[in-house]
């Protein structure tokens, strides 16, 4: 018998048809509105307004030890999240939302995650821009320290990717955890310390923070605001890093193992 390959190189071998099945998913999931598109963009910016107007003037959020506004701290951290959220839930539901290709035999369907969250990637793009402008209006220039961006956005989606194979394998088989998945990222999103400063807020509680930094999206946030704000390179946070991948490589690895040892059910499933 012909040995099955991996799923890193179907996805290279597919990699055209990725990219225009996302370029397709992303234009037809606002099909039929007369904004089209722009809804894409529209909604998660007024979704940083509203947290702004509500931590900076309402609670007061911010913390006198920022170097920047609050704006710019909050955007730098939610921006990245919003990706995670997106691909992460785009992901899960891949397989039910092309159904109709699961059931085609001749159909590689370990590309659909994939499919997904590269479709997400294009709104973040934009975003990436979005927050550059926003920083410059403030005086803040891009500098050498934005080529990181690729490194922390890899990252991020290959944290993604693995999450992605093992959730959108599961919820197949078990249609809840797409309302677990929604719930648990309406929770993460007050964790993870977006909204709020944790250096600040937890420094009596050293325990805690570092509790805290065992979870990956953080590390991604806290990589933007090197990035935008701090300036620190991602290797002088070694120990977090090597955690971080680590953590992702085993993630890449139970997701694909999942994903490949129930795919032959799937189109009997759905």
């Amino acid at each position: 018998m012909k040995k099955e390959s991996s799923i890193p190189a179907e996805i290279i071998k597919s990699r055209k048809m990725i990219y225009k099945l996302a370029k397709n998913d992303f234009k037809t999931k606002y099909a039929g509105s007369y904004l089209g598109i722009i809804w894409a963009f529209i909604q998660p910016v007024i979704t940083v307004l509203v947290y702004w107007f509500v931590f900076e003037v309402g609670f007061r959020g911010g913390s006198d030890s920022l170097p920047v506004p609050f704006v710019l701290y909050l955007v730098a951290g939610i921006i990245p999240w919003f990706f995670f959220q997106d691909g992460l839930t785009g992901g899960t539901n891949s397989l039910l939302e092309y159904s109709y290709l699961v059931k085609k035999v001749v159909f590689n369907i370990s590309v659909l995650p994939v499919v997904k969250i590269l479709s997400a990637v294009f709104v973040h793009l934009f975003f990436i821009v979005f927050i550059t402008f926003l920083y410059c209006c403030y005086g803040h220039f891009p500098d050498l320290y934005y080529l990181q961006l690729l490194y922390y956005l890899a990252g991020l989606l290959l944290l993604i990717l693995g999450l992605s194979y093992l959730t959108s394998a599961v919820v197949v088989f078990f249609r809840d955890l797409s309302q677990m998945i929604s719930i648990a990222l309406q929770i993460g999103i007050w964790l993870t310390p977006i909204m709020w400063v944790a250096e600040d807020k937890l420094i009596h509680y050293p325990l805690l923070y570092k509790i805290l930094k065992l979870n990956p999206v953080y590390y991604i946030v806290m990589g933007y605001r090197d990035v935008f704000i701090y300036k620190h390179w991602f290797w002088e946070r070694p120990l977090w890093t090597a955690y971080f991948w680590c953590f992702v490589i085993g993630v890449l690895w139970l997701g694909t193992r999942v994903f490949k040892k129930l795919r032959v059910h799937f189109a009997d499933v759905i």
